[in-house]
Protein backbone atom coordinates (compact mmCIF):
# COMPACT_ATOMS: atom_id res chain seq x y z
CA UNK A 1 0.00 0.00 0.00
CA UNK A 2 1.46 3.45 -0.94
CA UNK A 3 2.69 5.68 1.88
CA UNK A 4 0.03 8.29 1.09
CA UNK A 5 -2.77 5.74 0.82
CA UNK A 6 -4.81 7.37 3.57
CA UNK A 7 -4.55 10.96 2.32
CA UNK A 8 -7.72 12.99 2.13
CA UNK A 9 -9.63 13.74 -1.07
CA UNK A 10 -12.29 16.41 -1.54
CA UNK A 11 -15.02 15.87 -4.10
CA UNK A 12 -17.65 18.42 -5.14
CA UNK A 13 -20.65 17.35 -7.22
CA UNK A 14 -23.21 19.90 -8.47
CA UNK A 15 -26.96 19.62 -8.17
CA UNK A 16 -28.91 19.30 -11.39
CA UNK A 17 -32.26 20.00 -12.99
CA UNK A 18 -33.60 17.46 -15.48
CA UNK A 19 -36.13 17.43 -18.33
CA UNK A 20 -36.22 21.24 -18.86
CA UNK A 21 -39.83 20.90 -19.94
CA UNK A 22 -40.04 18.77 -23.10
CA UNK A 23 -36.69 16.94 -22.78
CA UNK A 24 -38.02 14.13 -20.60
CA UNK A 25 -35.16 11.84 -19.46
CA UNK A 26 -32.91 13.49 -22.07
CA UNK A 27 -32.00 17.06 -21.07
CA UNK A 28 -30.44 18.38 -17.88
CA UNK A 29 -28.32 21.20 -16.54
CA UNK A 30 -25.91 21.57 -13.64
CA UNK A 31 -26.67 23.93 -10.76
CA UNK A 32 -24.13 25.71 -8.58
CA UNK A 33 -25.37 24.05 -5.39
CA UNK A 34 -23.08 21.27 -4.20
CA UNK A 35 -22.69 17.95 -2.47
CA UNK A 36 -19.18 17.93 -0.97
CA UNK A 37 -17.50 14.71 0.13
CA UNK A 38 -14.20 14.59 1.99
CA UNK A 39 -12.92 11.03 2.16
CA UNK A 40 -9.93 8.78 2.73
CA UNK A 41 -9.15 5.11 3.29
CA UNK A 42 -9.82 3.94 6.82
CA UNK A 43 -9.61 0.83 8.97
CA UNK A 44 -13.41 0.83 9.27
CA UNK A 45 -16.32 2.55 7.55
CA UNK A 46 -17.18 5.91 9.14
CA UNK A 47 -19.74 8.36 7.73
CA UNK A 48 -20.69 11.83 8.96
CA UNK A 49 -23.24 14.19 7.41
CA UNK A 50 -23.72 17.93 7.79
CA UNK A 51 -25.44 20.76 5.94
CA UNK A 52 -28.89 20.98 4.47
CA UNK A 53 -31.25 18.10 5.31
CA UNK A 54 -28.34 16.33 7.04
CA UNK A 55 -30.71 14.43 9.33
CA UNK A 56 -32.15 12.67 6.27
CA UNK A 57 -28.74 11.49 5.03
CA UNK A 58 -27.90 8.03 6.47
CA UNK A 59 -24.58 7.87 8.31
CA UNK A 60 -24.76 4.08 8.06
CA UNK A 61 -23.63 1.45 5.55
CA UNK A 62 -26.87 1.92 3.55
CA UNK A 63 -25.79 5.45 2.60
CA UNK A 64 -26.31 5.87 -1.16
CA UNK A 65 -22.78 7.14 -1.80
CA UNK A 66 -21.22 4.13 -0.07
CA UNK A 67 -23.67 1.66 -1.61
CA UNK A 68 -22.89 3.04 -5.07
CA UNK A 69 -19.15 2.64 -4.50
CA UNK A 70 -19.77 -0.96 -3.41
CA UNK A 71 -21.84 -1.59 -6.56
CA UNK A 72 -19.03 -0.32 -8.78
CA UNK A 73 -16.51 -2.53 -7.00
CA UNK A 74 -18.77 -5.58 -7.25
CA UNK A 75 -19.46 -4.99 -10.95
CA UNK A 76 -15.73 -5.05 -11.60
CA UNK A 77 -14.99 -7.94 -9.24
CA UNK A 78 -13.02 -5.80 -6.84
CA UNK A 79 -13.25 -5.04 -3.13
CA UNK A 80 -14.03 -1.53 -1.95
CA UNK A 81 -11.80 -0.54 0.99
CA UNK A 82 -13.46 0.98 4.07
CA UNK A 83 -13.43 4.77 4.08
CA UNK A 84 -13.88 7.72 6.38
CA UNK A 85 -16.46 9.91 4.65
CA UNK A 86 -17.50 13.43 5.66
CA UNK A 87 -20.52 14.64 3.69
CA UNK A 88 -21.55 18.30 3.52
CA UNK A 89 -24.75 18.81 1.59
CA UNK A 90 -26.23 22.00 0.07
CA UNK A 91 -28.79 20.31 -2.20
CA UNK A 92 -32.42 20.25 -1.02
CA UNK A 93 -33.54 16.63 -0.75
CA UNK A 94 -36.75 15.45 -2.38
CA UNK A 95 -37.16 18.66 -4.35
CA UNK A 96 -36.26 17.64 -7.92
CA UNK A 97 -32.70 18.98 -7.85
CA UNK A 98 -30.85 15.73 -8.45
CA UNK A 99 -29.71 15.01 -4.90
CA UNK A 100 -29.68 11.25 -5.48
CA UNK A 101 -27.87 11.65 -8.81
CA UNK A 102 -25.19 13.75 -7.11
CA UNK A 103 -24.77 11.08 -4.42
CA UNK A 104 -24.63 8.34 -7.03
CA UNK A 105 -22.05 10.26 -9.07
CA UNK A 106 -20.00 10.80 -5.91
CA UNK A 107 -20.04 7.07 -5.20
CA UNK A 108 -18.77 6.26 -8.69
CA UNK A 109 -15.98 8.86 -8.45
CA UNK A 110 -14.91 7.63 -5.01
CA UNK A 111 -14.78 4.04 -6.27
CA UNK A 112 -12.85 5.09 -9.36
CA UNK A 113 -10.26 6.90 -7.26
CA UNK A 114 -9.75 4.32 -4.49
CA UNK A 115 -9.91 1.29 -6.78
CA UNK A 116 -7.49 3.06 -9.17
CA UNK A 117 -9.69 2.43 -12.20
CA UNK A 118 -8.38 5.50 -14.02
CA UNK A 119 -11.67 6.42 -15.64
CA UNK A 120 -12.16 9.60 -17.66
CA UNK A 121 -15.33 11.69 -17.05
CA UNK A 122 -17.25 10.06 -19.93
CA UNK A 123 -16.55 6.61 -18.51
CA UNK A 124 -17.68 7.78 -15.08
CA UNK A 125 -20.85 9.14 -16.71
CA UNK A 126 -21.45 5.81 -18.44
CA UNK A 127 -21.13 3.94 -15.14
CA UNK A 128 -23.35 6.41 -13.27
CA UNK A 129 -26.03 6.25 -15.99
CA UNK A 130 -25.94 2.45 -15.89
CA UNK A 131 -26.63 2.52 -12.17
CA UNK A 132 -29.22 5.34 -12.35
CA UNK A 133 -31.06 3.87 -15.34
CA UNK A 134 -31.22 7.17 -17.24
CA UNK A 135 -28.57 9.84 -17.86
CA UNK A 136 -30.43 13.16 -17.63
CA UNK A 137 -29.27 14.08 -14.09
CA UNK A 138 -25.91 12.31 -13.87
CA UNK A 139 -24.75 13.82 -17.18
CA UNK A 140 -24.63 17.42 -15.89
CA UNK A 141 -23.27 16.14 -12.55
CA UNK A 142 -20.37 14.72 -14.54
CA UNK A 143 -19.91 17.16 -17.41
CA UNK A 144 -21.39 20.43 -16.13
CA UNK A 145 -23.37 23.05 -18.02
CA UNK A 146 -26.39 21.94 -20.13
CA UNK A 147 -26.28 18.38 -21.43
CA UNK A 148 -28.32 16.40 -23.94
CA UNK A 149 -27.81 12.69 -23.36
CA UNK A 150 -29.05 9.27 -24.39
CA UNK A 151 -28.19 5.63 -23.85
CA UNK A 152 -27.50 4.04 -27.23
CA UNK A 153 -28.61 0.60 -28.42
CA UNK A 154 -25.41 -0.89 -27.05
CA UNK A 155 -26.03 0.51 -23.57
CA UNK A 156 -23.37 3.24 -23.83
CA UNK A 157 -24.25 6.77 -22.73
CA UNK A 158 -23.76 9.47 -25.35
CA UNK A 159 -23.76 13.11 -24.26
CA UNK A 160 -23.21 16.58 -25.70
CA UNK A 161 -22.86 19.67 -23.53
CA UNK A 162 -23.54 23.30 -24.38
CA UNK A 163 -23.41 26.56 -22.45
CA UNK A 164 -26.34 28.75 -21.44
CA UNK A 165 -26.49 31.84 -23.67
CA UNK A 166 -25.14 34.95 -21.94
CA UNK A 167 -28.47 36.73 -22.42
CA UNK A 168 -30.31 33.96 -20.51
CA UNK A 169 -30.46 33.40 -16.78
CA UNK A 170 -32.27 30.98 -14.50
CA UNK A 171 -33.28 30.27 -10.94
CA UNK A 172 -34.91 27.48 -8.96
CA UNK A 173 -37.97 28.16 -6.85
CA UNK A 174 -38.09 25.57 -4.05
CA UNK A 175 -41.42 25.09 -2.23
CA UNK A 176 -41.79 23.93 1.36
CA UNK A 177 -42.98 20.41 0.55
CA UNK A 178 -41.36 17.26 -0.86
CA UNK A 179 -42.38 15.05 -3.76
CA UNK A 180 -40.79 11.58 -3.89
CA UNK A 181 -39.62 10.68 -7.40
CA UNK A 182 -41.36 7.31 -7.12
CA UNK A 183 -44.70 9.04 -6.59
CA UNK A 184 -44.09 11.49 -9.45
CA UNK A 185 -43.18 8.60 -11.76
CA UNK A 186 -46.21 6.56 -10.74
CA UNK A 187 -48.68 9.05 -12.24
CA UNK A 188 -47.15 8.90 -15.73
CA UNK A 189 -48.93 6.90 -18.45
CA UNK A 190 -47.45 3.77 -19.99
CA UNK A 191 -47.70 5.21 -23.50
CA UNK A 192 -48.34 8.40 -25.48
CA UNK A 193 -50.26 9.30 -28.61
CA UNK A 194 -48.44 10.12 -31.82
CA UNK A 195 -49.73 13.68 -31.52
CA UNK A 196 -48.17 14.13 -28.07
CA UNK A 197 -44.92 12.46 -29.15
CA UNK A 198 -44.59 14.80 -32.14
CA UNK A 199 -45.47 17.77 -29.91
CA UNK A 200 -42.61 16.97 -27.52
CA UNK A 201 -40.07 16.17 -30.24
CA UNK A 202 -40.78 19.53 -31.82
CA UNK A 203 -40.44 21.41 -28.54
CA UNK A 204 -37.28 19.59 -27.47
CA UNK A 205 -35.64 20.34 -30.83
CA UNK A 206 -36.75 23.97 -30.60
CA UNK A 207 -35.45 24.28 -27.03
CA UNK A 208 -32.01 22.90 -27.88
CA UNK A 209 -31.75 25.22 -30.90
CA UNK A 210 -32.80 28.20 -28.78
CA UNK A 211 -30.28 27.35 -26.05
CA UNK A 212 -27.53 26.90 -28.65
CA UNK A 213 -28.22 30.21 -30.39
CA UNK A 214 -29.66 32.45 -27.68
CA UNK A 215 -32.95 32.86 -29.53
CA UNK A 216 -35.65 34.20 -27.21
CA UNK A 217 -38.51 34.57 -29.71
CA UNK A 218 -39.42 30.86 -29.63
CA UNK A 219 -40.22 30.97 -25.89
CA UNK A 220 -42.41 30.02 -24.10
CA UNK A 221 -43.44 27.49 -26.79
CA UNK A 222 -39.99 25.86 -26.68
CA UNK A 223 -40.44 24.78 -23.05
CA UNK A 224 -43.95 23.29 -23.35
CA UNK A 225 -44.45 19.62 -22.56
CA UNK A 226 -47.05 16.87 -22.77
CA UNK A 227 -45.01 13.92 -21.47
CA UNK A 228 -44.85 14.49 -17.72
CA UNK A 229 -45.92 17.90 -16.44
CA UNK A 230 -49.66 17.64 -17.20
CA UNK A 231 -49.81 14.39 -15.20
CA UNK A 232 -47.93 15.89 -12.26
CA UNK A 233 -50.05 19.03 -11.90
CA UNK A 234 -52.23 17.32 -9.30
CA UNK A 235 -49.13 16.60 -7.17
CA UNK A 236 -47.76 20.16 -7.17
CA UNK A 237 -50.21 22.82 -5.98
CA UNK A 238 -50.00 25.82 -8.32
CA UNK A 239 -48.14 24.03 -11.11
CA UNK A 240 -51.00 24.49 -13.58
CA UNK A 241 -50.83 28.28 -13.18
CA UNK A 242 -47.03 28.40 -13.00
CA UNK A 243 -46.58 26.65 -16.36
CA UNK A 244 -48.89 29.22 -17.95
CA UNK A 245 -47.22 32.29 -16.48
CA UNK A 246 -46.43 35.05 -18.96
CA UNK A 247 -44.51 38.23 -18.09
CA UNK A 248 -41.94 40.56 -19.69
CA UNK A 249 -38.52 38.92 -19.51
CA UNK A 250 -39.89 35.52 -18.48
CA UNK A 251 -38.88 32.84 -20.98
CA UNK A 252 -40.77 30.04 -19.30
CA UNK A 253 -41.13 27.76 -16.29
CA UNK A 254 -40.71 24.01 -16.02
CA UNK A 255 -40.87 21.41 -13.29
CA UNK A 256 -37.33 20.72 -12.11
CA UNK A 257 -36.87 16.99 -12.54
CA UNK A 258 -39.81 15.22 -10.93
CA UNK A 259 -40.54 18.33 -8.85
CA UNK A 260 -41.83 20.02 -6.87
CA UNK A 261 -39.20 22.74 -7.46
CA UNK A 262 -39.66 25.00 -10.47
CA UNK A 263 -36.95 25.89 -12.98
CA UNK A 264 -37.42 29.47 -14.18
CA UNK A 265 -35.74 30.68 -17.38
CA UNK A 266 -35.65 34.45 -17.87
CA UNK A 267 -33.77 37.11 -19.77
CA UNK A 268 -30.82 38.47 -17.83
CA UNK A 269 -31.90 41.33 -15.59
CA UNK A 270 -35.45 40.05 -15.05
CA UNK A 271 -34.86 38.14 -11.81
CA UNK A 272 -38.06 39.62 -10.38
CA UNK A 273 -40.19 37.20 -12.42
CA UNK A 274 -39.28 34.49 -9.90
CA UNK A 275 -41.44 36.32 -7.40
CA UNK A 276 -44.49 35.46 -9.52
CA UNK A 277 -43.84 31.76 -8.97
CA UNK A 278 -43.39 32.32 -5.22
CA UNK A 279 -46.70 34.20 -5.15
CA UNK A 280 -48.54 31.33 -6.83
CA UNK A 281 -47.18 28.82 -4.33
CA UNK A 282 -48.23 31.17 -1.55
CA UNK A 283 -51.76 31.40 -2.96
CA UNK A 284 -51.90 27.62 -2.69
CA UNK A 285 -50.80 27.66 0.93
CA UNK A 286 -47.06 27.04 0.54
CA UNK A 287 -43.98 29.17 1.10
CA UNK A 288 -41.05 28.93 -1.31
CA UNK A 289 -37.46 30.13 -1.56
CA UNK A 290 -35.66 31.25 -4.70
CA UNK A 291 -32.18 29.94 -5.40
CA UNK A 292 -30.32 32.04 -7.96
CA UNK A 293 -27.90 29.36 -9.12
CA UNK A 294 -25.05 29.68 -11.55
CA UNK A 295 -24.60 26.91 -14.10
CA UNK A 296 -21.13 25.43 -13.49
CA UNK A 297 -19.13 24.89 -16.64
CA UNK A 298 -17.62 21.78 -15.07
CA UNK A 299 -19.23 18.82 -13.40
CA UNK A 300 -17.66 17.07 -10.41
CA UNK A 301 -14.29 18.28 -9.17
CA UNK A 302 -11.88 16.04 -7.24
CA UNK A 303 -8.85 17.42 -5.40
CA UNK A 304 -6.18 15.60 -3.43
CA UNK A 305 -4.87 17.05 -0.19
Amino acid sequence: MPADSNRWFTLRVPASSANLGPGFDALGLALGVYLTCRFRRSAALSIQASGRDAAAIPATPDNLIWQTALSVAEAHRMTMPPIELHIHNEIPLGKGMGSSAAALTAGVVIADELLELGWKPLRILDEAARLEGHPDNVAPCTLGSIVASAIDSGGVTRAVRLDLPKSFDLAIVVPDFDLPTSRARAVLPSGYSREDAVFNVQRAALLIAALATGTTSVFPAAIEDRFHQPYREALVPGLHEILRLRAPGLLGCALSGAGPSILVFFERGYESVCGLVVQIFRLHGHEAETLHCSIPERGFELTRE
